[in-house]
């Protein structure tokens, strides 16, 4: 069965904030990816978005609370809603893409099912409902869970 892990998008100040998540929940990252380490020809990153946080993971019991910093170019989130989407941690690239098609069935995707630059398999869209979500497959991970 796959789980749901909470994603919340930052204008900037996700490493902050995860480093006062872990304060008070303990625990170590589990991964820590900031835009300038996926830096190349075909993904661009803007010199002032280079040391925001692409991907960063904390575990907490058997839920992981991840975040990022969304680029300038994406513009801001609003700090008072729409800033998180529903991320699901799928057990195999079979469940992540029976996932991805019957929940994007209607929505916009934003990002389809592929081979992510950080090793996973990835997706990501908004719902008919308007809901946001991500699913991911982590071979490296799928043991765990």
């Amino acid at each position: 069965m796959a789980l749901i892990n909470p994603h919340i998008n930052f204008n900037g100040n996700a490493h902050q904030a995860f480093n006062f998540y872990k304060s008070v929940f303990g625990g170590e990252f589990s991964k820590v990816m900031f835009l300038k380490d996926l830096s190349s020809p075909e993904f661009p990153v803007a010199e002032n978005d280079a040391n925001k946080i692409m991907h960063i993971a904390l575990p907490i019991g058997k839920n992981v609370l991840m975040g990022n910093d969304v680029p300038e170019f994406m513009g801001r989130v609003n700090e008072n809603e729409n800033r998180s989407k529903i991320s699901v941690s799928a057990q195999s690239k079979e469940e992540a893409d029976k996932l991805f098609n019957g929940l994007s069935a209607g929505g916009s995707i934003e990002v389809p099912m592929a081979d992510s630059p950080w090793g996973t398999y990835f997706g990501m869209f908004r719902d008919k409902y308007g809901i946001e979500w991500m699913i991911d497959f982590d071979p490296t991970n799928s043991a765990k869970l």
